[in-house]
């Protein structure tokens, strides 16, 4: 890459990966907001505005950066920029790893109705040693109970079509009363979560939920 660059990028080589779509593309004024967390054009429980958001910021911390070219009517291209390592891996470099098995924690049921954040909060799970029952509503979760699932804890999401978060927590708890549960929201303030629910605001990372899920739901030796 030479010359200036619209993301800022240094001068250097990098692989471009792009997407585009032929939709109704966007206007300058969502343009330029559009990789700002949780800003999105879709109404609530049909997005979490976070995608681009991440993206930007993976592409930012390896040195890369996103770029968006958009126009009413006539769709929209995102270019994802990730520099090129100078270094070869050799040999030398390739280390085993052999994974440690964490320790047992139980069943975890997982609730959101967001295919991607739900699959990689469950993979955080499993790196915690939880076995995961995912559910893509309240609903569903619901039937999963009446199905004879046995959850140690339960992590939903709060905004979802039909059923919320906290109204799936206190239907949970009906039947399970002693059940720790957190909701992860990035709306959670502003929906006014009641406080004795913890809560866990998006995006987080995995030490963050590791932390939050301690202290509701404690190892046990």
């Amino acid at each position: 890459m030479r010359g200036q660059h619209p993301a800022g990028l240094r001068l250097g080589h990098y692989i471009r990966l792009s997407v585009a779509d032929t939709g109704v593309g966007m206007d300058e004024a969502t343009q330029a907001r559009a990789i700002e967390p949780f800003f999105s054009t879709k109404g609530i429980g049909k997005g979490t505005g976070l995608g681009l958001s991440m993206a930007h910021g993976l592409a930012a911390q390896l040195g890369g950066g996103l770029t968006i070219r958009s126009a009413l009517g006539e769709g929209t291209t995102v270019d994802l920029w990730l520099p090129i390592s100078p270094d070869m891996v050799g040999d030398d470099d390739k280390v085993l790893m052999l994974p440690r098995a964490p320790m047992a924690r139980g069943t975890a049921l997982l609730v959101d109705d967001e295919d991607l954040v739900r699959m990689s909060t469950a993979d955080m799970l499993n790196d915690l040693g939880y076995d995961v029952v995912e559910a893509g509503s309240a609903e569903e979760a619901l039937q999963l109970i009446e199905g004879g699932v046995v959850p140690a804890i339960l992590v939903t999401d709060h905004l979802m079509p039909g059923m919320n978060g906290e109204e799936l927590a206190r239907s949970l708890r009906t039947r399970l009363p002693e059940i720790p549960v957190l909701i992860v929201s990035g709306y959670a303030e502003a929906e006014g979560i009641a406080p004795d629910l913890p809560r866990l605001t998006k995006p987080f990372r995995n030490a963050e939920l590791a932390d939050r899920l301690e202290r509701i739901h404690p190892l046990q030796p």
